[in-house]
């Protein structure tokens, strides 16, 4: 089984923020997939689904975003997870335009305050990361505005394909196709 973790701030004042990108697109996913991210347990909303004819928990911490490895630890430990070859824990990135998406296997937080928890919870940097991003928005817990609202919708649209990708063919395949195209617009 895979784990596919979006971080977020839980709450409706945090709930259409760019910080939230990645709540918004595990909802997508679990949309698309005909599930509800509402079963609690591990500090996390999650639920059980298929994508690609793989089968994934898709996971929110509740834990809010700077304590988001309290949350994916354990999940990690309950679910028996193998970070480097089951997890992808998709966020928001101000280093990448507004549309973009990149794939990685493995890095640093670069600053990013939930996945620095992550790391620091799992101990590795090793496990399959989507950022999408949010720049240049620089009150990340406002609102998206009305005219971001349609592409926000094509870019969860591009992360849950993103997804997809990854669980059918690879995070090489993946990286491939996703990330020439954030590359272009930078």
């Amino acid at each position: 089984m895979k784990l596919i973790v979006g971080l977020g701030n839980p709450g409706e004042q945090y709930a259409l923020t760019p910080h939230n990108l990645g709540f918004l697109a595990v909802d997508w996913l679990a949309s698309k997939s005909g599930v509800e991210v509402r079963n609690r347990q591990c500090h996390a909303l999650t639920a059980r689904a298929a994508i690609a004819s793989v089968p994934v928990l898709l996971a929110k911490p509740q834990t809010f975003m700077n304590l988001s490895g309290n949350a994916v630890r354990e999940l990690v430990a309950k679910h028996e997870v193998r970070p480097e070859q089951d997890l992808i824990v998709i966020y928001d990135e101000l280093d990448l335009p507004f549309g973009a998406i990149r794939i990685r296997e493995r890095g640093s937080s670069a600053g990013h305050n939930g996945m620095k928890s992550v790391i620091g919870a799992l101990g590795t940097q090793d496990f399959l990361r989507i950022r999408i991003g949010i720049a240049p928005e620089k009150k990340i817990l406002r609102p998206f505005r009305k005219p971001q609202l349609k592409q926000l919708d094509e870019l969860l649209v591009l992360s849950a394909d993103a997804v997809e990708t990854i669980l059918r063919e690879g995070p090489a395949a993946a990286m491939n196709r996703f990330n020439r195209k954030a590359e272009a617009e930078e």
